[in-house]
C-alpha cells in the first residue's frame, strides 16, 4: 500500500531550536556511550583491491541558485575531505560521518554553501556537505558494508534532468542528529579513500581481500501522487542485485523507500540538475 504523506507541520522558531538542541545532545551522549565501537584508525596506504569506485561533478548550474554557493561548496568539500579520507574500518567497526568531520564552523575555514531546508534552500556555514554524504552512501550499496543510519531527502527541490543514479538514493545530512553511519559486519578490513578533482568529487571503498560479490542498485515503483492537502509525493523503493564473480545473481535485496515532497510541478519540461 502506497504510504499517505502528510501536510508539512510549520514549527515554530522555538520548537525547532528546542527540537534541534535535544537531538544534538541525545547524539553526543550516544557517540560517548558507544564510543569504543567507532573507528579512529586512518591509514594513508591504499589497500590491496578496490571494491567500488564512483565520482560527482562539482558544479551543476541549479535554478535560481548563484553559482557562488557551489564554489563554496567546494571549499567546504575540501575541507571536510581530510576528516574522512583514509579511514579504516576493521571487522566490527562503525563510522560516524558527523562524528569525523565535526561541527562546521567558520573558525575551521568554512563559509557559507547552499543548504535545503523545508523545502527550499537557504544559506548556512558549510552548506553543501550533502555531496559528500551522498557519495558515500551510494559507494556503500556497492559493498558488503552495512548502513546502520541513513535519512532520506523529505523535500525533492530540483527537477532532475540525465539522472544517472536512482532517485532517493543519496543520505542527507544536518550535523549531528541526521548523520550516516556504516558498520563493518565482515571478516575483511576496508579503508574509505576520497579526493577531489578540479570538477569532481571522487570515492571508493578499498579492501584487504578481493570482493566475492558485484551490486548493482535499482528503483522500483516510482510514482508520483496528488495527497489529499493538495501537493504532489514522489515515491519509490530501492533494490539491489547482488552477482557473484561468475555473474550470477543471487540475491535481490530491499535496501529502503523514499517519500519525499516535490516543490515543483511533477510534469515540468526544462528541468534543472541537482547533485
Amino acid at each position: 500500500m502506497m504510504q499517505v504523506v502528510k501536510q508539512p507541520i510549520q514549527r515554530s522558531k522555538l520548537r525547532v531550536f528546542l527540537g534541534k538542541t535535544m537531538y544534538t545532545y541525545q547524539r553526543y551522549w550516544e557517540w560517548y556511550k558507544n564510543r569504543s565501537q567507532y573507528t579512529t584508525t586512518k591509514s594513508s596506504s591504499a589497500l590491496t583491491y578496490t571494491i567500488t569506485t564512483h565520482q560527482t561533478p562539482l558544479y551543476r548550474k541549479l535554478k535560481d541558485v548563484d553559482m557562488e554557493l557551489q564554489h563554496n561548496k567546494v571549499k567546504n568539500l575540501s575541507i571536510a575531505i581530510p576528516c574522512l579520507n583514509g579511514l579504516v574500518l576493521s571487522p566490527g567497526d562503525t563510522m560516524s560521518y558527523w562524528r569525523h568531520i565535526g561541527k562546521t564552523t567558520k573558525v575551521k575555514g568554512y563559509v557559507d554553501g547552499m543548504i535545503l531546508h523545508y523545502g527550499k534552500y537557504k544559506t548556512g556555514t558549510g552548506g553543501g556537505l550533502c555531496q559528500l554524504s551522498n557519495l558515500i552512501y551510494w559507494l556503500t550499496l556497492h559493498t558488503p558494508l552495512t548502513v546502520v543510519e541513513r535519512h532520506r531527502h523529505s523535500y525533492d527541490v530540483f527537477p532532475d534532468a540525465s539522472r544517472t543514479q536512482p532517485f532517493g538514493s543519496g543520505a542527507t545530512c544536518a550535523y549531528n542528529y541526521i548523520d550516516l553511519q556504516i558498520k563493518n559486519n565482515t571478516a575483511q578490513t576496508y579503508r574509505l579513500q576520497l579526493d577531489i578533482t578540479d570538477s569532481h568529487l571522487v570515492g571508493q571503498w578499498q579492501c584487504n581481500q578481493p570482493s566475492l560479490y558485484s551490486y548493482e542498485v535499482y528503483e522500483k515503483d516510482h510514482k508520483i501522487t496528488m495527497e489529499p492537502w493538495g501537493g504532489y509525493v514522489r515515491h519509490n523503493q530501492i533494490y539491489r542485485k547482488v552477482y557473484t564473480v561468475q555473474g550470477d545473481c543471487i540475491d535481490d535485496e530491499f535496501v529502503t523507500e523514499n517519500h519525499a515532497m516535490m516543490m515543483y510541478e511533477p510534469m515540468l519540461q526544462h528541468a534543472e540538475e541537482v547533485t
